[in-house]
C-alpha cells in the first residue's frame, strides 16, 4: 500500500472486487462510507480537507459506484458490516474513526456494534434510522425473474438531476460533474439486480434499544432542511445514542458533503482530534 500519495484502486473484499480511495500517512484514519445509491464521490468535497490531519480511506460499496455489482453477495447490513471490519484489517487500522453518510451512517452503527474496540470515534451525517425491514409482499416480488427491469424504471423514472435537487437545498450545487458522477452506476447492467438483493436482505435499521448499547463518541451532523432524512430523525438518533450530540446547519439538505464540507471538516476536526 502506497503511503503520502492519493491512490485509487481495486481491493478485494468479502469475495468481491471494491472500488477504494486512501490517503495514508501518520495520521489518525478516518474511513467514509457512502449512502444508498451512491459512491465515494459523495465526500469529494471533503477528502481534500481531510488529508491535512488524516488518514483517509473511502470505498464503495458493493453493489454501488465502481464496485462489483455482485450478484451472490448478501446485501444485509449485518454484511456490509462485517466487509467494513475486512477493510480496517486490510489497511491494518487501530482507532479508527467511522463516518457514514445516510445509509452509510446506519452501516457504521452496526459496524461500531461487531468492532467497538477498533472503532474511536462516529460521524453520522444525516443518518439513515428507524426504517424497519421491506414489507414481506415486496420481497416476495423482488424474487421474480424480472423485477429488476421494474427497480430499474422507477429509478429512471424518477431522474438523477431530480434526485439531487430534492437531496440539495441549493440545486445550483448541480453541476454536469455531479449529474455524471451519480448517474454512471446507473447505466451498469447489474446495479439493478444488486439493489433487488439489498431490497430483499436489508434486515433494517438498530432499534431504539440495540441504539443504546453503542458508548462508542458520536456526533451527528445535520441540514436542517434535510428532505430525504428529516432533522427529527437526528434527534431521536442522539437521544438513543449514550454518547452523542448534534449538529445542524440551517440552508443545507441531505447531502451536506456537497453544500458544507469546510464546516464539516472543522467540526470533525474539533470532535476527532481535540475531545
Amino acid at each position: 500500500m502506497k503511503k503520502n500519495a492519493y491512490t485509487k484502486t481495486m481491493i478485494t473484499l468479502a469475495g468481491a472486487k471494491v472500488y477504494c480511495e486512501y490517503f495514508l500517512n501518520e495520521k489518525p484514519p478516518i474511513l467514509l462510507l457512502h449512502g444508498f445509491v451512491s459512491s465515494t464521490y459523495t465526500f469529494n468535497r471533503l477528502i481534500p480537507l481531510l488529508q491535512k490531519n488524516f488518514s483517509v480511506i473511502a470505498i464503495d460499496l458493493i453493489g454501488f459506484g465502481r464496485s462489483e455489482k455482485s450478484t451472490t453477495f448478501i446485501y444485509s447490513y449485518a454484511n456490509y458490516a462485517r466487509l467494513v471490519a475486512e477493510c480496517i484489517d486490510y489497511f491494518q487500522l487501530k482507532n479508527v474513526t467511522i463516518a457514514g453518510h445516510s445509509m452509510g451512517g446506519q452501516i457504521a452503527l452496526y459496524t461500531t456494534r461487531i468492532i467497538p474496540q477498533k472503532i474511536n470515534k462516529l460521524i453520522l451525517l444525516a443518518s439513515s434510522s428507524y426504517l424497519g425491514k421491506v414489507r414481506k409482499s415486496l420481497i416476495y416480488s423482488s424474487y421474480l425473474p424480472l423485477f429488476h427491469l421494474i427497480a430499474k424504471r422507477k429509478i429512471q423514472k424518477q431522474g438523477v438531476k431530480q434526485t439531487l435537487t430534492n437531496a440539495l437545498y441549493d440545486p445550483s450545487f448541480i453541476t454536469s460533474e455531479l449529474l455524471e458522477e451519480y448517474g454512471r452506476p446507473l447505466e451498469e447492467g447489474n446495479f439493478y439486480k444488486s439493489l433487488v438483493r439489498l431490497l430483499r436482505h436489508r434486515e433494517g435499521d438498530l432499534k431504539p434499544e440495540q441504539l443504546q448499547t453503542i458508548h462508542t463518541p458520536a456526533l451527528l451532523i445535520w441540514g436542517e432542511k434535510d428532505n430525504v432524512v428529516p432533522l427529527h430523525v437526528g434527534r431521536r438518533l442522539v437521544k438513543d445514542l449514550p454518547n452523542a450530540k448534534l449538529i445542524t446547519y440551517e440552508k443545507a439538505g441531505h447531502l451536506i458533503t456537497e453544500e458544507r464540507p469546510k464546516e464539516i471538516y472543522e467540526q470533525i476536526l474539533s470532535f476527532v482530534l481535540k475531545t
